[in-house]
């Protein structure tokens, strides 16, 4: 198949590659992403020290007798 037998239309080609040309480039803002981060950081790390510092839960069951 050659060059020319492209279905794409070369003169809408050249339009949308002037389109994006010209098109400024918007960056997404980067704080929201880094404060979603920290906040997960965070606590992770809350819940870690919680559960270690967290004493053992001992359970004891009503109808048994202490030996």
């Amino acid at each position: 198949m050659a060059v020319t037998d492209s279905s794409i239309d070369a003169e809408e080609m050249a339009r949308v590659r002037r389109l994006l040309a010209d098109a400024p480039l918007q960056r997404a803002p980067m704080w929201p992403a880094v404060a979603a981060a920290a906040f997960a950081a965070i606590s992770a790390l809350s819940l870690a020290a919680a559960m270690v510092v967290a004493p053992p839960v001992v359970v004891e069951h009503p109808l048994e007798q202490p030996r």
